[in-house]
């Protein structure tokens, strides 16, 4: 079993700061791309921002030059440091990873269980 455990998040005003992070945890032997994805309320799931082992990234549009998606593959966990925060920020941010369990195993993904973020304006 895997689990993706989420830490932070919270209440912060309009300009704020916050950080979020996430640990994976179980029977992995390599994580492929770990990231963040939010739903805010009444809207659709939205990429924020991932990163693979490499360290490649991918920012969603809305969100770049504001937040900032680093890993430590050695603890296998990945933080997302959210700067200028806007209130259209406010959601559920879920982490996301894959990964796999084997050395020839297939890949699969694991989410967190979402963590909320609620910027006031």
């Amino acid at each position: 079993q895997v689990q993706l455990v989420e830490s932070g998040g919270g209440l912060v005003q309009t300009g704020g700061s916050l950080g979020l992070s996430c640990t994976a945890s179980g029977s992995i032997f390599s994580i492929n791309v770990m990231g963040w994805y939010r739903q805010a309320p009444g809207k659709q799931v939205e990429l924020v921002a991932i990163i693979n082992s490499s360290g490649s990234i991918n920012y969603g549009d809305s969100v770049k030059g504001r937040f900032t998606i680093s890993r430590d593959n050695a603890k296998n966990t990945v933080y997302l440091q959210m700067n200028r925060l806007k209130p259209e920020d406010t959601a559920v941010y879920y982490c996301n990873a894959t990964l796999t369990n084997t050395w020839h195993g297939p890949a699969f993904t694991r989410w967190g269980q979402g963590t909320r973020v609620t910027v006031s304006s």
